[in-house]
């Protein structure tokens, strides 16, 4: 192993073995907790399953809202996402969550401080925790953790994308992996849920610029390239990019160099386009479809677990 990484790996054991050894015990909030979250730095699908679960959940008529940090947006403390608000304010991904499902979304660097904000809002109904695995000083009622493509080939932090080693997967109730992929040993005696990831598109001219601010760029053209799109030319931002004028004016010199007829990028890149998307123009937003596997099973498994865990406590 890499110096660098095995540091990065004796640093988490050591964050890890403070509430695992209960030599710090985590803040619980009154109503139940579910955790969504991953190994790797990015990129894993987190949000388009929260997004689906859920639908899912308000399909089941559950009560629920969403914590997040709100990665990338330039606030500080506590905030309840206002949905047509900046992403500079709440974050893309919040937005992005708050617009689809419709549902309260509290960001905070303390998710805890977060959650009780949201109590007393709300009331102790279900939270979803988003990107909350390594966020351990909250605890939670079920953690389902999301392995993405090549994530148990991967290396830890900084030298690969790994937050923590696979054997992290012992906390997990549930393992996210796409249909096709083997589950890694790490993952044997856990809850094993297949999910199917595809891309939905609107009416497209032939020829397209794509660009994209997001943890995996080159998936996003291999998914659009797939659907028999003729991507003509590519830009690619760091994940969660703030767009500015000099952006657009890039783009559009590029559209001019490469005979493309129009854009198309991610529904998190559109957010942070903010008022420079309408410059972008013909832009066409391509939206992450995301299915579940025996849905049912495995929501009747999770509100099962929940609700036990919250009787015996």
């Amino acid at each position: 192993m890499n110096p660098l990484s095995s540091i990065y790996g004796t640093v988490a054991k050591l964050r890890n073995a403070v509430y695992d050894r209960a030599w710090r015990r985590a803040n619980r909030l009154t109503g139940p907790v579910v955790s969504v979250g991953n190994l790797s730095a990015g990129g894993a699908g987190k949000t388009p399953f929260v997004l689906l679960l859920g639908g899912m959940l308000r399909d089941r008529g559950v009560k629920f809202d969403v914590l997040s940090r709100g990665y990338g947006r330039r606030s500080r403390g506590v905030h309840l996402v206002e949905a047509g608000g900046p992403a500079a304010t709440f974050g893309d991904e919040p937005l992005l969550i708050a617009r689809r499902l419709q549902v309260p979304v509290v960001v905070g660097e303390d998710r805890f401080t977060a959650g009780l904000f949201a109590e007393s809002k709300f009331g102790p109904q279900l939270h979803l925790l988003d990107d909350g695995f390594q966020h351990r000083s909250l605890a939670r009622d079920f953690d389902i953790v999301m392995l993405g493509p090549g994530d148990a080939q991967e290396s830890l932090l900084p030298v690969g994308r790994l937050r923590e080693p696979l054997v992290a997967l012992c906390r997990a109730n549930a393992v996210v992996i796409e249909n096709g992929l083997s589950p890694p040993a790490e993952a044997a005696g856990k809850s094993v849920w297949r999910i199917a990831r595809g891309i939905a598109l609107p009416p497209l001219p032939a020829r397209l610029v794509a660009f994209c601010g997001v943890a995996r760029p080159e998936r996003f053209v291999e998914q659009l390239r797939s659907r028999g799109m003729d991507v003509a030319a590519t830009r690619f931002f760091r994940d969660h990019h703030a767009y500015t004028q000099a952006d657009v004016h890039a783009l559009l010199a590029l559209k001019v160099r490469s005979g493309a007829e129009a854009f198309i990028t991610t529904e998190k890149d559109e957010i942070n386009l903010g008022p420079f998307g309408a410059a972008i123009a013909p832009l066409a937003v391509a939206r992450v479809t995301m299915e579940l596997a025996d849905a049912d099973r495995c929501l009747d498994a999770m509100l099962k677990a929940v609700s036990k865990r919250a009787g015996s406590s």
